[in-house]
C-alpha cells in the first residue's frame, strides 16, 4: 500500500470513528437534557404544589373521620354563618333615602298662575286669536294638554287681575309642602329612620321638613277644597281647574331604591368577616369521632386555602405545562437563537438555579404570611414585593449570556405567576425585575456593577408597582407606600443574594465569570508573578497582546475582559522552557542551533500541552483553558519547516507539513480568534525598522489575510466586517505605542567614542563584518512569530558589561 493510499484509509477512519463519537455524544446530551427536563419539572410541581392536599371533603354532620387529620398550617377560618347574619343586620340599619326636589311644588303653581295670567290677557285683547294658535301657547304654559270642553271652560272663567295671583297663593299651601306618592309607606320609613336629600345641592335635609309631608291623595283634597273657597266658577270649570291642578300635582319627595341599595350593599361589604383561629398541628377531628358541624368549617377552610393547587388534575396539568414551556422555549431558541448552544453542564446550571430560585420564592411566602400575621397594619401580599425575583436572571446572565437569560426569565415568570395563583401583576413583576437585572449585571467588569443593577431592579420594581397599583383603579393610600419599599428592598435584597451566590457557582460548575476574571486579571496572581520572573519577555509580550485584544474586542462587540484576561495566561506554558523562546532568550547562545528542526518544533508545541497543564492547577477555567489551546489553531510552525525542507537531501523524502503545525483546534470563538491576530501582530511589530503608520497598515493588514487565508478563522464567528474593525482597532493601538519621539542630545562621551570608532576604520570595518551575519540572522527570525522561532545570537553579558565605561556607570547613580 502506498503512502497515499495509507493516508486515505486513516482520514477515512478518522472521519468514521470521529461522527460516531460525536454521534454518541448527542445522543447521551439528548437523554440527558430529556430526562432533566422531566425532573425539573416533577421537582416544580412538587414546589409550586403545596402539601396537605388530601384533606377529605365532609359535606353533612355525622359523617365518621376515616384517619386523624391536623391543621398543617396556622389558619383564620371564617364564621360564614355569623359572618352572614352581621352583613344582613349591616344592611337593615342603614335607612331608607329619599329625593327632596324642593323646587318643584313652586314650579308647579308658577305654571297655574302662568296660564290664568295668559288668559286674563287674552280677555283684555280687542282681536284675540283663533283657538289653533292660542291653544298649543296655553298648553305650554300650563304643562298639559287640554280638549275643547276644557279649553272652552277656562275660556269662560269669571277672571279679574287677582284670580291668578289669588289662584296662586291658595295652591302654593298644598304644593309646597313634601308630596309623597303612598303617606303610609312613608310614615312607617320614617318612624324607623330616613335619609332625606335634597336633588339640586345633594345635601342631606334635617327631619323637621318632613313634619308637613301630604300624600298625593291628601294634596289632593286640600287642593279641591282650597279651589272651592274661589267664588263664580260653574261646576265645569271648577272641574277644569281641578283636573289642571291635580296633573301638576306630583310627588316630590321619592323613594331612591338604586341609592339606597348602594348603600346598604356597601355597608354589607364593610362588614369584616368573622374569623376564628386554628393553630398549626391542632387536632380538628379525629379517626372514629362523628364529624360535628364546626369541624366540617375548619376541614373546608384548610381545602379552601389551597385549593388551586391540591388535587392530582391540578398538579398534573401544572406538570405538563411546565414540560410543554421549558421544552418549546428551549426548542424555540436552539433553532432561532445562535448564541444559544447549551451544553450538559449549562443545562445542569440552569435546572439547578430554576429550583433554588422556587425554593426561594416559597421560603420568602411563608416568610411573607407569618409577617403579615406578625404586623397586621401591613398587608401579608406587600412583602411579595421584596422577593429577590431577578436573582436567577441575574445568575444566568453573569455565567453564561443574554439570550439564555431572556429565555430564563420568560420561563419563570410564567411560573411564578402560577404560583401566586395566575396573578399577571406577579407574573409581569418577575419578568420586569428580571430583564433589568440581567441588563445590569451585562460584561460585569466590576462588583459595583451588581450593586447597580441591583438598584436599577429596585427602581423598576417600584415604578411597576406604582403603575399596576393605578391601573387597579386605586388612589393614594399607605399601602403604595409599604408596596414601594418592599419593591426598592427586593433589589438590593437581589444584589445580595448575586453577590454571595457567584463564589458558590464557579466553584460547583466550574465556571468562568466575570467576577473570576477581574480576579485572574490582577498582575500579582501566582501564574503571571511566575511568568514575569522566569519569562519576562513572554511577560510583557502577553501584556500588549492584551492591550490590542482588549480593544478589538470592544470594537466588535465581544467580551473585553475576557479577551485581555485570556490574552495575560495564553503562554503561560513557556515557563517550563522559557530561553527556547526569542523573546526570554537575552543575550544567550540560540538553544535551537544543535536541534533538529523536528524537536524545536515539537518543543514550541509544547507550550500549549504545558499551558493547558498550569490552567487545570491553578483551576482557570475551561474558557481560558480553551483559549489556552487554540489560540495558535493549525498554523504552520514556518521558520523550522522551512530549515526542515533545506537540510533534507534530494534523495530522502520530503518533511510533512503536519508535523510542523499546531495540533489545534482552530479558534472556536472571538476572543480566541482575536488573540491569534494579535499574537502574530505583536511579535510581526517588533520588526519594524521604521513603524511608520502606513507600514503598520500594510503589516497588520497582511497578517490577517495570511491567518484568513490558512482557514484559521473558519470556525469561529468573525465576519469580514468585524476583521476590518478589528485591523483598524490594531492598527490604531500601535500606532500609539510606537508614537515619534523628539530626538535627545548625546552625550559627551557618546560622542567621543564615535570620534575614535571613526578614526579607526580598520578596525571598524573587521567589526562590521563579524556582526553582519549575525544581525542578518536576528532580523530574518524577527519576522517569524516569536512562538515560532528560536532565541537568537548576542554578545557574552560580562563582555558587555566590561564595556560599559565607569563614567556610565556613575551617571545611572551606580558606584
Amino acid at each position: 500500500m502506498t503512502k497515499e493510499e495509507q493516508e486515505k484509509a486513516r482520514r477515512g477512519r478518522e472521519a468514521i470513528f470521529g461522527d460516531g463519537v460525536q454521534g454518541l455524544r448527542n445522543r447521551r446530551k439528548t437523554n440527558f437534557g430529556v430526562w432533566l427536563l422531566f425532573a425539573l419539572a416533577f421537582l416544580l410541581t412538587l414546589i409550586i404544589v403545596p402539601k396537605g392536599g388530601l384533606i377529605p371533603e365532609y359535606h353533612d354532620p355525622g359523617e365518621i373521620a376515616s384517619r386523624d387529620i391536623k391543621s398543617p398550617r396556622d389558619l383564620l377560618v371564617e364564621d360564614k354563618p355569623l359572618t352572614r347574619a352581621k352583613q344582613d343586620e349591616a344592611w337593615a340599619a342603614v335607612p331608607p333615602v329619599y329625593d327632596y326636589q324642593t323646587t318643584a311644588g313652586r314650579q308647579a303653581v308658577e305654571r297655574i298662575r302662568s296660564g290664568l295670567q295668559l288668559l286674563l290677557e287674552l280677555r283684555n285683547v280687542e282681536n284675540p286669536p283663533a283657538q289653533n294658535e292660542f291653544l298649543p301657547q296655553l298648553e305650554s304654559d300650563f304643562g298639559v294638554p287640554l280638549t275643547e270642553t276644557e279649553f272652552s271652560a277656562l275660556i269662560d272663567l269669571p277672571l279679574d287681575p287677582q284670580i291668578p295671583h289669588q289662584a296662586s297663593e291658595l295652591l302654593a299651601q298644598v304644593f309646597e309642602r313634601p308630596i309623597v306618592a303612598n303617606l303610609q309607606v312613608f310614615e312607617a320609613d320614617r318612624r324607623k329612620t330616613i335619609l332625606v336629600r335634597d336633588v339640586t345641592t345633594g345635601e342631606e335635609l334635617p327631619g323637621g321638613v318632613l313634619e308637613r309631608t301630604f300624600g298625593l291623595n291628601e294634596a289632593l283634597e286640600q287642593a279641591k277644597a282650597l279651589l272651592g273657597e274661589m267664588a263664580g266658577l260653574s261646576p265645569v270649570q271648577h272641574q277644569t281647574l281641578l283636573k289642571l291642578v291635580q296633573q301638576q300635582l306630583r310627588p316630590s319627595l321619592v323613594f331612591n331604591e338604586e341609592e339606597t341599595s348602594r348603600l346598604r350593599q356597601q355597608a354589607r361589604d364593610e362588614v369584616k368577616p368573622v374569623l376564628f383561629q386554628v393553630k398549626k398541628g391542632e387536632m380538628i377531628v379525629r379517626e372514629g369521632e362523628r364529624v360535628s358541624a364546626d369541624q366540617i368549617l375548619k376541614l373546608r377552610a384548610i381545602r379552601e386555602s389551597g385549593r388551586d393547587n391540591r388535587s392530582l388534575p391540578t398538579a398534573f396539568g401544572l406538570l405538563s405545562c411546565t414540560v410543554l414551556l421549558i421544552y418549546i422555549g428551549y426548542f424555540y431558541a436552539h433553532s432561532n437563537i445562535r448564541k444559544f448552544r447549551p451544553d450538559s453542564r449549562d443545562l445542569l446550571f440552569l435546572a439547578m438555579v430554576m429550583l433554588a430560585l422556587f425554593m426561594l420564592i416559597k421560603i420568602s411566602i411563608f416568610i411573607a404570611t407569618a409577617l403579615g400575621n406578625t404586623f397586621a397594619y401591613i398587608d401579608s401580599s406587600a412583602y411579595f414585593y421584596a422577593i429577590p425575583f431577578a436573582l436567577g436572571a441575574m445568575l444566568v446572565r453573569i455565567v453564561l449570556n443574554a439570550e439564555t437569560a431572556l429565555l430564563f426569565s420568560i420561563c419563570t415568570s410564567i411560573l411564578v405567576g402560577v404560583l401566586f395563583g395566575n396573578s399577571l401583576p406577579m407574573a409581569l413583576l418577575a419578568l420586569v425585575s428580571s430583564l433589568v437585572g440581567a441588563h445590569g449585571v451585562r460584561h460585569c467588569q466590576e462588583r459595583s456593577s451588581i450593586y447597580r443593577a441591583g438598584m436599577w431592579v429596585g427602581l423598576a420594581n417600584a415604578a411597576l408597582l406604582i403603575g399596576i397599583h393605578f391601573l387597579a383603579g386605586r388612589g393614594f393610600e399607605l399601602l403604595l407606600a409599604w408596596k414601594v419599599c418592599f419593591g426598592l428592598f427586593g433589589g438590593l435584597l437581589s444584589t445580595v443574594f448575586v453577590t454571595g451566590t457567584i463564589p458558590l457557582v464557579e466553584a460547583m460548575f466550574k465556571y468562568t465569570t466575570d467576577i473570576k476574571l477581574l480576579e485572574l486579571a490582577n498582575m500579582n496572581s501566582p501564574v503571571l508573578r511566575q511568568l514575569m520572573v522566569e519569562a519576562p519577555g513572554t511577560y510583557h509580550h502577553s501584556i500588549l497582546v492584551g492591550n490590542l485584544v482588549e480593544a478589538a474586542a470592544e470594537s466588535i462587540h465581544a467580551n473585553p475582559l475576557l479577551a485581555r484576561v485570556a490574552a495575560y495566561y495564553h503562554d503561560i506554558g513557556k515557563i517550563k522552557k522559557p530561553l527556547y523562546f526569542i523573546e526570554n532568550g537575552g543575550r544567550q547562545r540560540n538553544k535551537h542551533d544543535k536541534l533538529a528542526p523536528s524537536m524545536s518544533a515539537l518543543i514550541l508545541m509544547s507550550h500549549l500541552k504545558d499551558g493547558v497543564e498550569l490552567a487545570k492547577e491553578h483551576k482557570l477555567g475551561p474558557e481560558l483553558i480553551d483559549i489556552i489551546q487554540q489560540h495558535h489553531g493549525t498554523s504552520l510552525i514556518k521558520f523550522f519547516y522551512d530549515r526542515a525542507k533545506t537540510q533534507t537531501d534530494a534523495d530522502m523524502p520530503q518533511p510533512d507539513e503536519r508535523d510542523y503545525r499546531y495540533p489545534g483546534p482552530k479558534p472556536q470563538t472571538r476572543e480566541a480568534a482575536l488573540i491569534m491576530l494579535a499574537d502574530a501582530i505583536e511579535a510581526a511589530s517588533r520588526t519594524l525598522q521604521d513603524p511608520t503608520p502606513a507600514r503598520i497598515q500594510g503589516m497588520v493588514q497582511k497578517l490577517i489575510n495570511n491567518i484568513f487565508i490558512d482557514g484559521q478563522l473558519d470556525e469561529c464567528e468573525l465576519t469580514l466586517k468585524d476583521l476590518h474593525l478589528i485591523a483598524k482597532s490594531f492598527n490604531r493601538v500601535l500606532a500609539g505605542s510606537f508614537h515619534h519621539r523628539v530626538d535627545y542630545p548625546e552625550p559627551v562621551h557618546i560622542v567621543r567614542e564615535k570620534a575614535e570608532v571613526k578614526e579607526d576604520p580598520e578596525k571598524n570595518g573587521k567589526a562590521e563584518k563579524e556582526e553582519k551575519p549575525v544581525v542578518e540572522e536576528k532580523v530574518k527570525e524577527k519576522h517569524e512569530d516569536t512562538d515560532r522561532e528560536p532565541a537568537g545570537e548576542a554578545k557574552d553579558p560580562e563582555a558587555a558589561a566590561a564595556e560599559d565605561s565607569p563614567e556610565d556607570l556613575k551617571r545611572l547613580g551606580i558606584s
